[in-house]
């Protein structure tokens, strides 16, 4: 079952949309010839805060990569491992999956090395 179909499960799918719509707007306006940082760090925040209302971890954890890409940008790296390490060590499993990859990456270039799995 993809997030969509467990977000209608729940009742909750008018949150998937504004989740998606919030970080995608973020990330599109990092692109192109004029990236709007400012506003992209409004929508990106503003997807978290939609994701963490509806306890939606998933969608949390995308968002904080990609705000926590910004800010490595920016040089704000001690605020972005701050917001990205936690939602990392949130999950217990899947860390095969892409975005626990892809987050798992972001963290290493942020020199806050995870392991593969969570230690018990």
């Amino acid at each position: 079952m993809n997030v969509t179909d467990w977000l209608r499960d729940l009742g909750l799918e008018r949150y998937a949309a504004a989740f998606r719509e919030n970080r995608l707007h973020g990330e599109f306006l990092l692109q192109g010839n004029e990236p709007d940082p400012v506003q992209a760090e409004r929508e990106l925040r503003a997807a978290i805060g939609v994701a963490r209302s509806q306890s939606a971890k998933l969608f949390e954890l995308r968002a904080a990569t990609s705000l926590a890409r910004l800010w490595s940008g920016q040089g704000r790296r001690a605020e972005a491992r701050e917001l990205l390490a936690p939602v990392y060590d949130w999950f217990a499993e899947g860390f095969g999956s892409v975005d626990l990859q892809k987050t798992r990456a972001v963290l290493a270039e942020l020199g806050e090395a995870r392991p593969l799995h969570r230690q018990e």
